[in-house]
């Protein structure tokens, strides 16, 4: 039996993009998924951060900077193999202070944007009448600062063209489940899926919340629970909101339009949620209250649907990329919590890159795994 170069576990966009790039490497690979209801990709709002500078001395900063650099570059490489629609859009954001409160944070920004020279980046302070131009439902703010560079996208879409271009290099997928991970001499083999023993040099778990349960399998402890995420999509018609821009108050919530009359607002972070993907009365009016709070403009827009996610929360917050210990060729690419849409691509760019070169593009140090037992 010919044994793949790689099998990745997980069909989200972390595991979507490993694949993708691993193809991309000229690696063979298999991409098995099982399409768990709640993944965290299928419910993301998708808001994209700007581009840092990707020289910063720290390794966590650098990582963020180098995944914002990375997405512009990887939607066109996804265009020029004809993978079909993202819902990337460069469309901007703003930043406002609704409360007294938030004016004193927004203050705090301002004094952080001259720092780091806000202008070569097109940041800049907006009037009031000004941020309501730009995104009409807004309540009467305090202050209002707008940011160009921010983008969104698409998780459904954007994992779906993974896959599709993926799969116009060779990737082959297979809708199943992972039942164990084949190792042998202290080195990965393969995987069992739907009671099949498929061979594999290198295999990556991008399993999302379920990474836990397959690392157990091999007595690696993942520290990774499930976070509920509940996110609404309300729908304004016939108005034109894809040219408004994002919308960031200070209570960790958002506001994110899109081309069809569609504006999302999530979102709650639900820890201890177990894998249990149903939305909640409690949950659904924290997110209407702080919309309506911001932006009240939307009190008579159709609730359209309310999703729900179930993020793969790392116990430190950060992702977890790198070789699995005790396991040769074993991988990890997991623990986005709430960033897998901002970092997953560029993670998954990472672990495909180290199966094909034997060492990471970026320092991974921070992600390692084995942090957690340094840092008992």
């Amino acid at each position: 039996m010919t044994a793949y170069d790689a099998i990745v576990v997980g069909g989200g966009v972390v595991g979507a993009a490993a694949a993708y790039h691993l193809v991309r490497e000229g690696a063979e690979t298999l991409l098995v998924d099982r399409r768990d209801v709640g993944r965290a990709t299928d419910a993301g709002a998708g808001i994209l951060s700007p581009s840092n500078d990707v020289d910063v001395p720290d390794p966590i900063e650098r990582f963020e900077a180098c995944a914002a650099r990375y997405y512009p570059v990887l939607i066109e490489h996804l265009r020029e193999d004809g993978a079909g629609d993202t819902g990337y859009r460069a469309c901007g954001s703003l930043t406002v202070a609704v409360d007294e409160d938030e004016a004193a944070h927004l203050d705090q920004i301002r004094a952080g944007l001259r720092r780091w020279r806000a202008a070569r980046d097109g940041h800049a302070e907006v009037s009031p009448d000004e941020a309501r131009a730009l995104f009409p439902p807004l309540a009467k703010v305090r202050g209002a600062i707008h940011c160009p560079g921010s983008a969104r996208v698409d998780g459904r879409l954007l994992a779906g063209a993974l896959v599709q271009a993926a799969k116009g290099r060779g990737l082959e997928v297979r809708e199943a489940a992972v039942e164990a991970l084949l190792v042998e001499r202290g080195a990965v083999t393969g995987v069992l899926a739907a009671g099949e023993r498929i061979a594999g040099r290198h295999v990556v778990i991008a399993a999302g919340a379920w990474s836990k349960e397959l690392g157990r399998r091999v007595g690696i402890a993942i520290p990774v629970e499930p976070q509920r995420g509940q996110i609404v999509h309300l729908d304004l018609h016939d108005l034109d909101t894809g040219s408004w821009p994002i919308l960031l108050a200070f209570r960790g919530h958002y506001l994110v339009p899109w081309d069809d009359g569609r504006v999302v607002v999530g979102a709650t972070r639900e820890t201890g949620s177990g894998f249990r993907p149903h939305t909640t009365a409690t949950g659904a009016l924290e997110v209407l209250a702080e919309a309506l709070r911001v932006a009240p403009g939307l009190a008579r827009a159709e609730v359209r649907e309310i999703r729900v996610g179930l993020r793969p929360a790392s116990r430190d917050g950060r992702p977890i990329l790198g070789p699995a210990p005790g396991v040769a060729n074993l991988l990890l690419c997991t623990g986005h919590g709430a960033s897998g849409l901002q970092l997953g691509p560029y993670s998954g760019k990472v672990i495909a890159g180290m199966i094909a070169r034997g060492a990471p593009e970026t320092d991974l140090g921070p992600f390692d795994l084995g942090r957690f037992d340094r840092s008992r």
